[in-house]
């Protein structure tokens, strides 16, 4: 649900920034050698945050792609952690990090890239790392395996790299599986919720037996008086088909929207495949209509400071003052009706997007980063971080109506959705692990807890 927009946020990419590199240390072969440096900036044997700083070198005489790099800093415990990326010379928008369990109470911290190269000879300079207990509490990290308390880099061989699957540097500490050398982050303790929209219509008892809810009830967004109707949900071929449509009037307008029944959805990776369409599938094109994929918390009254909404929208002929088709990721602290005032930050590009595309969020560490087709498209933060824990949504309606006669239909469609709850996964290891589940022959699954 959008309205108008006030404030921008306008992303800027930090770019890779390379230096030389020294001699050659534990290389994997001859041709591509990494070597790993490390300091802490929390030396303390006891701490509220563990901060490991790395610098990942390239020895070796061949590129390396930093999406095929896997790094492990070896942890004592089965605490739940959180990891951040405080700052890094190639952008933490690059930088990804998940806890896996291994046996005998022990687990590690893998680190891993979205994109970016290292060429021979060169550095990644600092990657500022930390991680913290869930709940905050201080924590023992002297007894872990990759911890030093040295505050000045050098060559560190506790903390193992991996490239494309086989090790090229440090000793690996405990046991558990090698990583796969095409990078699916595999799943970890929060749940995941996977939807392959296999119904047969918008009654198929199935829908709510899973937690979805098709809307049938009046109000907004959108055209005051229009008609939210299930019959306009179908699932050809496994697809939702959101088909809103519009004769010009308030009562001849009909909009579409599917949502999860249960608000159990706050910090983790959100996706979907979603095909968005410039032109209806009949009737006079140049209708003001929102193609949608977003999280959402209810509004209990004006300016709310625990309302959140998080969104994908799709104006394939402009609407709110833009002339024609236009993508906006925005994220909201809050909002109130009247008088209207909004309080959000987005992100805007004015081109067609019409066709599927792989929609991507990942909501951590004080920040909602949105991809698109695995492209970074927004990075916001701040107040507009989400509070509370939300639905997800999909739904397609028209902001207003135009003159044209006739009744014109817009469709919108989408193959899967998938969340993993409290963890970080990247656009590319999203796809991975929805190959995973189709190959198994998964159409359902939801292991998130209820609240």
């Amino acid at each position: 649900m959008s309205r108008n927009f006030r404030k921008v946020l306008l992303s800027l990419a930090t770019p890779l920034a390379l230096t030389a590199a020294l001699a050659i240390a534990n290389p994997a072969s001859a041709d591509q050698a990494v070597r790993l440096q490390y300091r802490t900036s929390a030396p303390g044997a006891s701490t509220a945050q563990a901060e490991p700083w790395l610098q990942l070198f390239n020895d070796g005489t061949t590129t390396i792609p930093l999406n095929q790099v896997k790094i492990r800093y070896y942890l004592t415990g089965t605490e739940s952690y959180r990891f951040a990326c405080s700052w890094a010379v190639i952008s933490c928008s690059t930088v990804t990090g998940h806890f896996v369990p291994q046996s005998a109470g022990a687990q590690y911290l893998e680190i891993g890239f979205t994109a970016g190269q290292l060429a021979p000879g060169a550095t990644t300079r600092d990657l500022q790392l930390r991680f913290y207990r869930a709940d905050w509490q201080s924590f023992t990290q002297s007894d872990d395996p990759s911890y030093g308390a040295q505050t000045s880099y050098t060559d560190w061989d506790k903390i193992a790299v991996y490239v494309n699957g086989e090790l090229a540097w440090g000793d690996p500490s405990g046991s558990g599986p090698d990583p796969d050398p095409d990078p699916t982050d595999p799943p970890g303790p929060g749940g995941v919720l996977f939807d392959d929209f296999t119904y047969t219509n918008s009654t198929d008892p199935r829908l709510a037996q899973r937690g979805w809810t098709v809307r049938g009830s009046s109000g907004g967004p959108g055209v005051p008086g229009a008609t939210w109707s299930p019959s306009a949900i179908t699932f050809p071929g496994g697809l939702l088909t959101l088909d809103s449509s519009t004769n010009g009037t308030a009562s001849g307008t009909v909009h579409t929207e599917l949502s999860t029944a249960n608000r159990k959805f706050f910090e983790g990776t959100y996706g979907a495949r979603v095909r968005f369409s410039d032109a209806p599938t009949s009737g006079p094109d140049g209708e003001h209509v929102v193609q949608t994929f977003f999280t959402i918390t209810p509004l209990r009254f004006n300016l709310d400071p625990d309302y959140g909404e998080l969104d994908f929208e799709y104006l394939p002929n402009g609407g709110w003052g833009e002339p024609s088709n236009i993508l906006y990721t925005t994220s909201w602290e809050t909002y109130q009706g009247e008088p209207w005032q909004a309080v959000n930050t987005h992100t805007e590009e004015r081109a067609s997007f019409a066709g599927w595309h792989d929609l991507v969020m990942q909501v951590a560490n004080g920040r909602i980063k949105y991809y698109v087709d695995g492209r970074l498209f927004a990075d916001h933060g701040g107040i507009y971080y989400p509070e509370t824990p939300q639905w997800i949504m999909f739904n397609q309606w028209f902001i207003d109506l135009q003159a044209a006669t006739g009744t014109r239909t817009y469709r919108q469609q989408v193959d899967w959705v998938y969340h993993a709850k409290n963890e970080v996964v990247s656009p590319a290891g999203v796809l991975s692990r929805i190959n995973d589940l189709r190959a198994e022959g998964t159409a359902f699954r939801d292991t998130v807890p209820n609240p």
